[in-house]
């Protein structure tokens, strides 16, 4: 019932505006410490008029902002802190919830560490902590997504890659919990991915991934000249993903990458299906430009 009553909810704010009726991007911060790295679907707004995302920040020296809380309308958009209570992170770059546990999220570093995450509030408690499976030789992660299908969890996630001599690698793994909080990961299954835009030496082939509803896999690309720019980006259809009832992650990548939709200027380092609706929220960290969010009918 919660879940219907959230869509309700997000159809009437966003769904059935026609496309890019969302439109224009709003500055969610003003400079490098602001961006937006990653952002998870939090829940409606109390009065039902927008929704609460959760976006991380890819700073890394102590003190500085780690998390915060954006609530989107499509009128406006605030921005409000929240406190960290752990073992600080460096260099966060994507946050997705855990299905079935509302308030719980996982949180990961560029180096590939997982923050199981708890927010009540205006504070996030550190749960737990633990690296990832199988990290590569150079792998640089920017994405992090979380599917149930058949009582079974799996995470996918993904080192971005670096222009025409490395594509990104696309990991995918059964996910459970320990009983103290861990998140443990089982088999792990690997994937090639090249984006079709944008194209270029700086290319980083996968900044995030979201899965919709049936299981299809979309995911942003971006390139990055530098601290001041130029950037562009795109949000393509990467596949699919599939999970057994017996925990079996299945992850079958398109030949040709469906091109969903092209942004020149922009870095978008965040990607999120909302639930039971077409529309995505997109994130960029343009670095010295500051962060800006925007919902669109991508999904």
């Amino acid at each position: 019932m919660a879940l219907i009553t959230a869509a309700t909810a997000l159809l009437t704010v966003l769904g059935t505006a026609p496309a890019g009726a969302d439109g224009a991007w709003r500055k969610a911060g003003a400079d490098a410490r602001s961006g937006v790295s990653g952002l998870a679907y939090e829940g409606p707004t109390e009065d039902g008029t927008g929704v609460n995302a959760l976006v991380v920040h890819d700073n890394k020296r102590s003190g500085q902002q780690r998390l915060s809380r954006i609530t989107h309308r499509t009128d406006s958009d605030v921005v409000s802190p929240i406190t960290w209570d752990g073992p600080e992170p460096v260099d966060l770059e994507a946050i997705e919830g855990i299905p079935g546990l509302p308030g719980e999220y996982l949180a990961l570093t560029s180096r590939g560490i997982v923050y199981r995450l708890t927010v009540t509030g205006a504070t996030a408690k550190v749960v737990d902590h633990s690296p990832l499976p199988s990290i590569g030789e150079g792998d640089d992660f920017e994405s992090f997504a979380v599917v149930t299908r058949n009582g079974k969890l799996a995470a996918l996630w993904a080192d971005r890659g670096a222009g025409e001599g490395r594509p990104a690698t696309l990991y995918a793994a059964p996910l459970t919990f320990a009983s103290w909080g861990q998140p443990q990961f089982g088999a792990v299954t690997r994937r090639d991915y090249r984006a079709v835009s944008p194209a270029g030496d700086g290319t980083r082939h996968i900044s995030d991934i979201t899965v919709t509803g049936s299981g299809r896999i979309v995911v942003s690309s971006a390139t990055d000249a530098g601290d001041d720019g130029p950037f562009a980006s795109a949000v393509s259809e990467a596949g699919s993903v599939s999970v057994s009832a017996g925990g079996r992650v299945r992850v079958v990548l398109a030949a040709a990458p469906k091109v969903l939709g092209t942004f020149p200027q922009y870095k978008i380092e965040a990607v999120e299906c909302l639930p039971a609706s077409a529309d995505a929220l997109l994130g960029t960290d343009d670095e010295n430009l500051g962060g800006r969010v925007r919902a669109m009918p991508l999904c």
